[in-house]
């Protein structure tokens, strides 16, 4: 079993471990600060060091319990004690983005009632699929202008996790059209922006959505009869 460190404090950019398996190039580790991977949101990226030697890793994936990390070169042996890096510029950019899309679509739920039906991100860009019926390009700028003053409030964000029976008590909890919380999780971790969204979600986040920037709405496409993509910039 891997000991998640990323879901209660995002900004933790090294942390030592041991490794506690090896299948091929794929290091399993008794703990892990890299996200690996889901809810839209790519894996983080970074290196793990052996004795100070660097050891890349290109990907990390979430199997069951455990996290393995693919890593360059030869894998350190099982039993050794390790430190990890996380790519943190890689990282912040992603958590900037993540959190830009949450106060999207706190924004368009909020206003305008509309559920998300997908999306996707890298840094500094994404796209996110809402129930809409038609989309302008004045609307878009109107939806801008109304995200980048949440972003100015300077909202906290806040980080919990709780009981699954308490989590559904909350209204609105699950934004997207489908839920897409396995059966099985007992706990769910939540993501509170004050004021203006609460979501279930295994994400990174900034701490404050001033730390977000400004975003830019670089486009948005037909997606099908109640189904339109916007797809922005963070700036």
């Amino acid at each position: 079993m891997t000991d998640l460190l990323y879901p209660l404090d995002s900004y933790l950019r090294e942390f030592s471990a041991c490794v506690s398996a090896v299948d091929g190039n794929n290091v399993i580790l008794t703990a892990t600060a890299f996200y690996p991977g889901g809810g839209g949101q790519p894996c983080d990226l970074g290196f793990i060091f052996r004795d100070g030697e660097p050891l890349r890793v290109t990907a990390v994936r979430k199997d069951g319990n455990t996290v393995a990390h693919s890593v360059e070169g030869t894998p350190p042996a099982a039993g050794t004690e390790v430190r990890g890096a996380i790519d943190w510029e890689r990282r912040h950019a992603l958590m900037r983005t993540h959190t830009a899309l949450h106060i999207l679509c706190g924004v368009i739920f909020r206003d305008f009632g509309s559920q998300v039906t997908g999306g996707n991100m890298e840094p500094l860009k994404a796209r996110m699929d809402f129930e809409l019926d038609q989309l302008t390009p004045d609307l878009c700028q109107d939806i801008e202008s109304r995200v980048n003053r949440e972003i100015e409030a300077s909202r906290p964000i806040h980080v919990r996790i709780i009981p699954r029976e308490e989590a559904f008590a909350i209204p609105d909890l699950i934004r997207t059209k489908i839920n897409l919380l396995p059966e099985g999780i007992r706990e769910v971790r939540i993501v509170d922006i004050e004021g203006l969204d609460l979501q279930a979600d295994g994400g990174t986040h900034v701490s404050n959505t001033r730390e977000v920037g400004r975003i830019k709405v670089a486009g948005y496409e037909n997606k099908g009869k109640i189904n339109k993509r916007l797809r922005i910039v963070i700036e």
